[in-house]
Order: C-alpha cells, then sequence, then structure tokens
C-alpha cells in the first residue's frame, strides 16, 4: 500500500471523470489510496458510484467495481466534500483544441476557481496537481498565483501518458513518469504516490513538465508519418516498406535510441542532406507527396537561420568562429552548416576569424575543399592556426562544435561573450559563460526560408 511521507494514507480528489480522470481514480485506488472523483456530469458520477465505467476501456470496470465495494473509492459533484481532508487535487479536465490550434482551459480555470474558496478556509496543506495536457506556463499563470496567495498550497504538473485501449497498463506499468514543479518537496510527495510502480520519477521544473507531454506526441505522429512515407515510397517501389521498417528498427545503437534527439546545431556532411535530397526527388519522379522527408531540409535551414538572427543580435561587429566541419573530429566541409553561417555573415559585412582544431587547409582536397573555397572564395584569410589569436582578436566567440577541454579553458579565461549554438541547455550554457539571446524571426525576415547553400 502506499502512502505519503508522514506514513498516512493519502486522500486523493480527482477532479473530472472523464478519460482519464476515471482511470486515473481507479488506478490511485489500486494503489491503495482513498480517492473522491469529482464531475459536474451527475451521470458520470452516478455511473462510478454504482462501480461501472462512464466509458469501455479494458480492465478499468473491474477496477472500479473492487474499489467501489472495498470504499477505497467514491464520487461526489461538490467539491467541498472531495476536498474535506483531502492532500492532493489532480486536475483532469479537459483542453479541447480550437480551430485555430490554441487549446480552451477554461474548465481548468473553472475547477481552480472552485478549489479556492475551500483552501481560503482550511489551512490544510493541499498538492495541486495538473494532469491535463497544457502549455508550458499555465500552470504559472492559472494556477501558482494560487499557491502565492495560499502558502499551504502547492502546484504541481503531473502530465498523463495513458493510451486508449490500454491506459490501465499504462498506468499501472508506466514507462514514464514525470513529475514538475517550483517546489521540490511538493514534486517529491507526489512522486512518492507512485512509489509501488515499476518506475523512476523524472522530477523536472514546472514548465519542462508541461512541454515534455507535447514533446512525447509530437515524437509519435512524427514516427507514424514518417513510417508511413518510407511505406508510401517502398510501395511506388514496390518494395516491403514492413520489412525495411522491421530492418531499421533492429539498430538500437543509432535508430530506436537516444541518438540524434539531443538538441543542437543543424546537420551537414556527405550524407544525411544528399541523401534526402536524393529521396525527394525520387518521390517527385514517382508522383508521389511526401511532406515530412520534404520539410527536413527546409527546418535545417531554418535552424541556421536562429543561431545567425541569435549572432546578429548580439550588436558585436568581429566574431571568433570556433569549429568549422560539419561535426567534431572530422575535417571534411561538405555542407557543413558552419560554412553555410560564415558565408551569411561575410556577406552582411561582419568580420570572422575561424578555428577548427582539425581543420589545416593545405591537407584537405577534392570535393571537401571545393565545397570550402565555392562557399566562401577567400576562406584562408579568415582561417586561424592558434585559438588564442581568434580570442585576442574577437569581440565574440560563436561556438558551433563541442569544446575540447583546452578550447574551454581558453575562451573561459578571455571572459568573452560567447554564443554556443550547440549546447541548447541554458544551464550549461551559464557554465560556459553563454549569453542567451532571444530568437525574434520577425526582427530577421530575410533569414526566414532562405537557403545558405548547405543543402
Amino acid at each position: 500500500m502506499n502512502s505519503t511521507s508522514n506514513g498516512k494514507q493519502s486522500k486523493i480528489a480527482v477532479f473530472g471523470l472523464g478519460y482519464v480522470g476515471c482511470v486515473t481514480a481507479a488506478c490511485f485506488s489500486e494503489l491503495g489510496h482513498h480517492v473522491v472523483g469529482v464531475d459536474i456530469d451527475e451521470r458520470k458520477v452516478r455511473v462510478v458510484l454504482e462501480g461501472k465505467s462512464p466509458f469501455y476501456e479494458p480492465n478499468l470496470e473491474s477496477l472500479l467495481k473492487s474499489a467501489v465495494s472495498e470504499g477505497k473509492l467514491t464520487a461526489t459533484t461538490s467539491t467541498a466534500t472531495a476536498l474535506e481532508d483531502a492532500d492532493f487535487a489532480f486536475l483532469c479536465v479537459g483542453t479541447p483544441s480550437g480551430r485555430n490550434g490554441n487549446i480552451n482551459v477554461d474548465q481548468l480555470r473553472r475547477v481552480v476557481g472552485e478549489i479556492e474558496p475551500y483552501v481560503a478556509k482550511s489551512p490544510k496543506p493541499l498538492t495541486v496537481v495538473v494532469r491535463s495536457t497544457v502549455f508550458p506556463g499555465t500552470c504559472d499563470e492559472a494556477l501558482v498565483p494560487l499557491s502565492d496567495k495560499w502558502p499551504h498550497v502547492s502546484v504541481v504538473s503531473n502530465p498523463e501518458f495513458l493510451r486508449e485501449g490500454s491506459a490501465v497498463s499504462d498506468f499501472l506499468r508506466p514507462s514514464l513518469l514525470v513529475v514538475g514543479s517550483h517546489d521540490q518537496a511538493a514534486a517529491s510527495r507526489v512522486a512518492a504516490l507512485y512509489t509501488a510502480l515499476p518506475v523512476e520519477a523524472a522530477l523536472v521544473s514546472l514548465r519542462v513538465a508541461e512541454l515534455i507531454k507535447y514533446t512525447c506526441n509530437a515524437f509519435h505522429a512524427m514516427k507514424i508519418a514518417f513510417a508511413n512515407e518510407i511505406g508510401s515510397l517502398a510501395a511506388a517501389l514496390q518494395l516491403d516498406g514492413a520489412e525495411i521498417m522491421r530492418t531499421v528498427c533492429r539498430d538500437t545503437h543509432l535508430n530506436i535510441s537516444s541518438a540524434y534527439l539531443t538538441p543542437g546545431f543543424a546537420f551537414g556532411g556527405s550524407c544525411l542532406p544528399k541523401d534526402l535530397r536524393a529521396i525527394n526527388y525520387r518521390a517527385r519522379q514517382l508522383d508521389l507527396d511526401l511532406p515530412l522527408l520534404d520539410s527536413v531540409l527546409a527546418s535545417n535551414e531554418a535552424h541556421i537561420a536562429r543561431a545567425i538572427c541569435r549572432i546578429m543580435d548580439s550588436g558585436r561587429q568581429r566574431f571568433g568562429i570556433y569549429g568549422l566541419a560539419f561535426k567534431p573530429n572530422t575535417d571534411d566541409l561538405r555542407e557543413s552548416p558552419t560554412v553555410a553561417l560564415i558565408e551569411r555573415l561575410i556577406g552582411k559585412g561582419y568580420e570572422v576569424r575561424i578555428y577548427d582544431p582539425h581543420i589545416q587547409l593545405d591537407n584537405i582536397h577534392g570535393s571537401n575543399k571545393a565545397f570550402a573555397l565555392n562557399a566562401v572564395p577567400h576562406i584562408r584569410k579568415f582561417m586561424e592556426s592558434d585559438l588564442r589569436a581568434v580570442v585576442g582578436w574577437a569581440e565574440t566567440i560563436v561556438v558551433t562544435q563541442k569544446l575540447t577541454t583546452e578550447a574551454h579553458d581558453i575562451i573561459a579565461q578571455s571572459a568573452l561573450e560567447v554564443i554556443d549554438v550547440v549546447s541548447s541547455d541554458y544551464r550549461e550554457a551559464a557554465r560556459t559563460n553563454i549569453k542567451r539571446r532571444r530568437f525574434r524571426e520577425d526582427e530577421h525576415p530575410m533569414l526566414v526560408g532562405n537557403t545558405f547553400g548547405v543543402v
């Protein structure tokens, strides 16, 4: 049986007895907590009190029946009744999408409004937990003022990852548990509710938790679209798309893994841009519309544009560039996003000096050298063989590759402003003396959608 950190059994009020709320209420009851479901729909409340499910979901009704019969689960339309002696209030109300894609959080605001009169009267600590899918900042805007006004109230985001048809299994055997809050103690209290489950909670900040849910769903949607586009291309070539994807998925080192899933700078090199262009060319020959694959190169170009905007926003004129090859530990310049970045900066009248620990122009040949000279004809005069020379000349250092330990020390000792387009982690950025700048495309419209020769 689960318990709170003080050893007492938890009492949980679950607001909203729809899909997420009903599953959450039933499963918390199964874990040994006392749960009260709350809904303005009297029919849902009546159905739950009868030990039945308001909708079909495998294994849910048996959990509800057992929980109600054992007195671990009840339901009501009264907020005050539900919150009496409650330790947690889980908000599982709907956030439907409007025609323009924006979500409607009216139900969330309504519940918060109903909770406030109770917490104003009761000094008992209450942890308000948002399970609903909401944009980053929603909890800060709609709920944190409640905790600011009433310090005994804590706010936590605990997004659900429940799939219809397997929701009970997803709750009781989760592959991911995310708990976010400004209050670490509150986050730990919520995580403790799940200690009986075979999962380690990821404790994150409030807004990170909100965005993780959207990130997961976007990734799942992208994977489905990707597999379908490869399947369509394979079918047009009279090949078995299922066999192709089964084989691709056998690689758990690069394909089905965390490889390439760290935000950073744009991709380049002799393979990825070339092969994407080839796929899209062949698809057009076959009269196939593959919008996801067709958008990848444009997305990569937009990422370079964002980096250029950050550099231009610095207000500096002289930039030292660390890294020239398309990735660390190589001297391959072909389709390097840094070359595209430098080309654009020079074209806009900025001064640059470049250092790459693995680039000696006299030692590169063929298409590799031709690419660099074609993109930046006088690149030799911008290259430096000593990073200290670049640091001594520049007003700002732009990092386009992961720094070596030696390079990190040299740059850190200089006290120069650093714009790191590789690291997306502002905490890591701070450790490397980086000043982040807000990117606004509307301030640099000439960069948006442009091609820089990288793809």
